[in-house]
């Protein structure tokens, strides 16, 4: 896997790029607007809590002109998955396999999903179907990513945590040569990894990270540290984190998290959630993946939510009065 397009070189993306570039693969990158004029002029600037990293990658708008790739990783937020569905195609070959790094329920969740829920669907995940049509589940593994990154400016990124791993998975849970494949590339690059025998499980595990986290920092406009620091935010996280566990044991994806240290790391923490950020930024978010479908699969699993179901509305009140949701 040489040819690598990262598609969406945002925070998360552009810190993928730049780590997979120093390894010697040939990398480019889908990125727009002042971000995109800056990686073309200057490279792609990573700045860690230790050095600062320049990668020199392609960079374009348009996946047409990057060519057919060996591995395309889709790092855009989840408002955008549509139109990366609609415009993917010249980057794609028989065989590229497409690793879906996002937030939230993914859009191939219920793609294969057994026991009494086989069958479902969740039509506000890819409600015109161009993802199944035009990307498909055949090429498609699921991802999941820990890192704390923003872009303070065009053509930076900025990693205010010691944390860099990436968990991938096949959508059935086996494991493929391709998988280990994408293993073998990120671990070249420095990054720490993980093939899932489990992706649904890694997916909730993650969503629960961000559901202590990106709701209540939305609604204080605080890093996590700040919020966390008041007594009554980090009892209501603990419910959270309760109630989210309580709907991925009940859909077969029991999660495993040590709900007191990230507790104490939030308390650390001094990064925005990436919602927050967007926000602030004015930028779509992404509700309809970290609360509405939580929400939907509560409801499928009969799990009561209360206290999801306040902070996710309240969040989503938010969003709307800002223009960036609904």
């Amino acid at each position: 896997m040489t040819r690598v397009c990262i598609y969406g070189a945002g925070a998360i993306g552009g810190n993928l790029a730049a780590k997979i570039a120093s390894s010697g693969a040939d990398v480019s990158v889908v990125a727009r607007g002042a971000h995109l004029a800056a990686i073309q002029a200057n490279g792609l600037v990573v700045e860690t809590l230790t050095e600062t990293l320049t990668a020199r990658v392609k960079a374009s708008a348009d996946p047409a002109a990057l060519g057919v790739q060996d591995l395309v990783l889709v790092t855009t937020k989840t408002p955008a998955l549509p139109d990366v569905a609609a415009r993917i195609a010249p980057l794609l070959g028989p065989d590229t396999p497409v690793l879906f790094v996002i937030n939230g329920i993914p859009w191939w969740y219920c793609d294969g999903l057994g026991g009494p829920y086989a069958g479902t669907k969740l039509d506000m995940l890819d409600p015109t179907g161009v993802l199944h049509d035009k990307i498909g589940i055949a090429r498609t593994l699921g991802g999941v990513v820990y890192a704390a990154c923003s872009v303070p400016s065009p053509g930076v990124v900025r990693i205010s945590s010691p944390h860099n791993r990436v968990i991938i998975g096949e959508i059935d849970n086996r494991i493929t040569p391709r998988a280990e494949q994408i293993a073998a590339l990120l671990k070249a690059s420095g990054i720490e990894e993980k093939v899932s025998t489990n992706i649904r499980a890694d997916v909730w595990t993650k969503l629960l990270v961000n559901l202590g986290s990106a709701p209540v920092s939305v609604l204080t406009g605080a890093p996590v540290n700040v919020s966390m620091a008041e007594l009554p935010i980090e009892q209501a996280t603990r419910a959270i984190y309760a109630e989210a566990a309580e709907i991925a044991k009940k859909l077969g994806s029991p999660v495993s998290l040590d709900v007191e240290a990230w507790i104490a790391a939030g308390k650390r923490l001094t990064h925005k959630p990436s919602m927050l950020q967007d926000l602030e930024l004015g930028r779509r978010m992404e509700i309809t993946t970290l609360f509405e479908a939580t929400l939907a699969l509560a409801r499928l699993a009969g799990v009561q939510t209360p206290v999801l179901d306040l902070v996710l509305a309240l969040c989503a009140v938010r969003a709307r009065a800002a223009g960036v949701y609904g």
